[in-house]
């Protein structure tokens, strides 16, 4: 399995919550961690939460678990849902 790469990842919402998560990709690229991070809050509903490169930061690498993987595989990347996101 390919090694990937994790970025501790904090945004704050329009409200002030603050949502905790990894972004998990095969490329160490915090510009692409940040990219995705995007994608993904504006999928859960929340484009206008703030995310950047202060709070979006390369943590460690690993070998992604299977759930993972599979994200990883089919869109390039994976949400490791920490504190406050939605279930």
């Amino acid at each position: 399995m390919p090694i990937s790469h994790v970025y501790d990842t904090y945004a704050k919402n329009a409200k002030g919550k603050i949502m905790h998560f990894d972004v998990v990709l095969d490329e160490k690229d915090q510009d692409k961690a940040m990219t995705y991070a995007k994608e993904w809050l504006t999928e859960i509903g929340e484009p206008d939460a703030i995310v950047n490169q202060t709070n979006c930061m390369f943590c460690h690498s690993t070998e992604a678990p299977p759930e993972l993987r599979k994200q990883i595989d089919k869109q390039g990347y994976a949400i490791y849902k920490l504190e406050g996101c939605p279930a």
